[in-house]
């Protein structure tokens, strides 16, 4: 499954909503790091099941605004329609399975 694109219209219902974890990218198509990391989240989404990973670009998206998202890439572990982790900047991706796992295995 790929990384579905999510905007302010469905952002409850795929993320808040979500029975399952979900990694959210906030990003935007100008942001080098943003491209950079982007094949990497691509293989987590297509990597993870129990899990969703999607993405939010930040210029079409007052939701970024609402999670104080100041700088991209800023990617961030939903569980519950809370933030469990959060990250900015580049990650490796070890480091982000870890923070998907951990959200999988925590009740």
């Amino acid at each position: 499954m790929g990384v579905q694109e999510l905007d302010d219209t469905n952002f409850d219902a795929e993320v808040l909503k979500s029975d399952e974890p979900v990694l959210v990218d906030f990003w935007a198509p100008w942001c080098g790091p943003c491209r950079q990391i982007a094949p990497l989240i691509e293989q987590l989404a297509g990597e993870n099941t129990g899990a969703k990973v999607v993405k939010v670009n930040v210029d079409n998206a007052r939701v970024a605004e609402n999670y104080g998202v100041s700088s991209i890439p800023t990617l961030m572990v939903f569980k519950g329609g809370e933030v469990v982790d959060r990250f900015v900047g580049m990650q490796s991706k070890a480091r982000l399975q870890q923070a998907l796992d951990d959200a999988k295995a925590s009740v």
